[in-house]
């Protein structure tokens, strides 16, 4: 008895969601493999989180969580007493584990994680609920050698993908320079509304520029469409500061160096103390990246780096990517961010009252790829197995023993499993994307011998060949070769050195 097509659930991902293909996998593989390599350099060591955390573990850090304390993420109650939670990041749940294990961790801790983490926001083309990150942290110290490292480990992980220099950007910035700027400018730190449209209007810097910022600090910018943003309210001589502050970096066009914008960001919060340690901070961290010799070509200061995560509370970082590329109409753009992190210095304080520094940084793992692949850096060509076609069933051991020599020389290798014919299999190969295929009948095996198709040089094999005949007869890529020599004429052919 069939169910009626209407009873029949449809086949669809939920939004925000997406599959992931052999070809995306192998090419996120290749990439985190990178990472993890520059990470374990550093001395950072692997730790994996569960997926699931308590919600007041979590806490209401999210940008669009707002008063009720699911908001943002994934949350239900199933058989747990307590509300649960799909992670939003990885550093939430570093903290907690902090917490938890401290005393049996060293301080401070260096841990790296790569994870799947879930968030409830609104989704679009390239924009998922659903995202992979990959995180370094250091907890227990408060050196801003910890920050500069920061720095150092994403230039470093950027050049061993291929990402030359030049073509990306790793910009710091201080929240307690940001803070003594609000300060110097007479913004009350405990007027949230005040200081959040400020630096809602300064995070804009990028994409409007210094007169858009000064529209948004100001009454307030109307767009090209007509739409209406309302301004934080500022006084000509409070915009103007943050303007000329905001203009002394990079992304404003101006050439100076770390040292120049430093001297530029001192003059700016003179006279804020908050502001002057922030300075200090930056300063060292300068200091330690001449010592490695990471130049501003490398890592630069950026006053308009704005973290949106309440909890950072000292260094920021952002990785941006400065290459142009296509967007999905033509035009070309740039890349834009795709690494980020800072300070926080009082995440693990939530769990044990205890005040405990750390400060880390985030890949965002599928961001970074598309750009990759955008750049041509990582390939999306998935290269499948070698095929051993099956000829005769009463023959199964003869082609599983192909079969083993193969895997046993390190040869990804598998033997058709399906009860189709030869052109079905030829197909199959091709699905699969085998860069070569296997052929021995009745004739081969008589002889000793087995046929070896390279099927990278021989793409015309399901469109124009009927039968086995036609497929021995049509031999530009293909060659046959004794049945002892197996093993080594595949892995010359692999090579592309395929000789008869």
């Amino acid at each position: 008895m069939t169910s009626s097509s209407s009873n029949r659930p449809r086949a669809r991902v939920p939004g925000g969601f997406r599959d992931l293909t052999a070809a995306d996998l192998v090419a996120r593989r290749s990439m985190l493999d990178t990472l993890q390599r520059i990470y374990e350099l550093h001395g950072f060591e692997p730790l994996e989180t569960p997926g699931i955390e308590y919600v007041e573990s979590l806490g209401k850090f999210l940008p669009e969580a707002a008063d009720q304390p699911d908001a943002g993420i994934f949350s239900f109650q199933a058989d747990y007493d307590e509300w649960v939670a799909l992670r939003y990041d990885l550093t939430a749940p570093l903290a907690r584990y902090f917490a938890q294990n401290a005393q049996n961790l060293p301080r401070p801790f260096r841990r790296y994680q790569v994870g799947t983490v879930w968030r409830v926001e609104k989704w679009a083309p390239g924009r998922f609920r659903e995202f992979m990150q990959c995180d370094f942290d250091t907890v227990g110290t408060a050196s801003v050698a910890a920050d500069g490292e920061v720095c150092m480990v994403f230039a470093q992980a950027l050049e061993a993908l291929g990402i030359a220099r030049g073509d990306y950007r790793v910009q710091v910035n201080d929240r307690k320079v940001l803070n003594g700027l609000l300060e110097v400018c007479g913004i009350a730190l405990a007027d949230a509304d005040t200081v959040g449209a400020v630096l809602r209007a300064m995070d804009k810097f990028d994409k409007f520029g210094v007169e858009g910022v000064a529209l948004l600090l100001g009454a307030g910018r109307r767009d090209e469409s007509g739409d209406f943003t309302k301004g934080a309210g500022l006084n000509a001589t409070q915009v103007d500061r943050i303007c000329a502050f905001l203009s002394a970096g990079g992304r404003s066009g101006s050439t100076a160096d770390r040292a120049g914008v430093l001297a530029t960001l001192a003059t700016a919060v003179a006279g804020s103390a908050t502001g002057e340690e922030g300075v200090a901070e930056l300063t060292e961290i300068h200091e330690l990246l001449d010592a490695g010799g990471y130049g501003s070509d490398r890592v630069a200061f950026e006053p308009s780096i704005i973290r949106g995560l309440e909890y950072y509370t000292g260094p920021v970082f952002e990785c941006e990517l400065t290459f142009q590329v296509p967007d999905d109409k033509g035009r070309m753009r740039s890349y834009g961010s795709v690494a980020s992190g800072g300070r926080y210095d009082g995440l693990v304080e939530r769990f044990t009252g205890e005040k405990v520094p750390a400060t880390g940084g985030s890949v965002g793992v599928d961001r970074l790829l598309a750009a990759l692949q955008a750049k041509g850096r990582v390939s999306r060509d998935w290269e499948g197995p070698v095929v051993v076609t099956l000829m005769s069933k009463r023959r199964a051991p003869l082609y599983q023993a192909m079969v083993s020599e193969l895997r046993a020389a390190g040869i990804r290798a598998e033997l058709y499993l399906g009860t189709s014919g030869f052109k079905a299999q030829m197909k199959y190969a091709d699905r699969r994307n085998a860069p070569l295929a296997i052929i021995a009948g009745g004739d081969e095996f008589d002889r000793g011998i087995v046929q070896i198709k390279d099927l990278r040089l021989g793409k015309e094999l399901s469109a124009d060949i009927e039968d086995r005949s036609q497929w021995v007869a049509d031999r530009p890529a293909q060659v046959e070769v004794p049945r002892d020599q197996l093993v080594a004429s595949v892995q010359a052919a692999l090579a592309g050195r395929l000789i008869g």
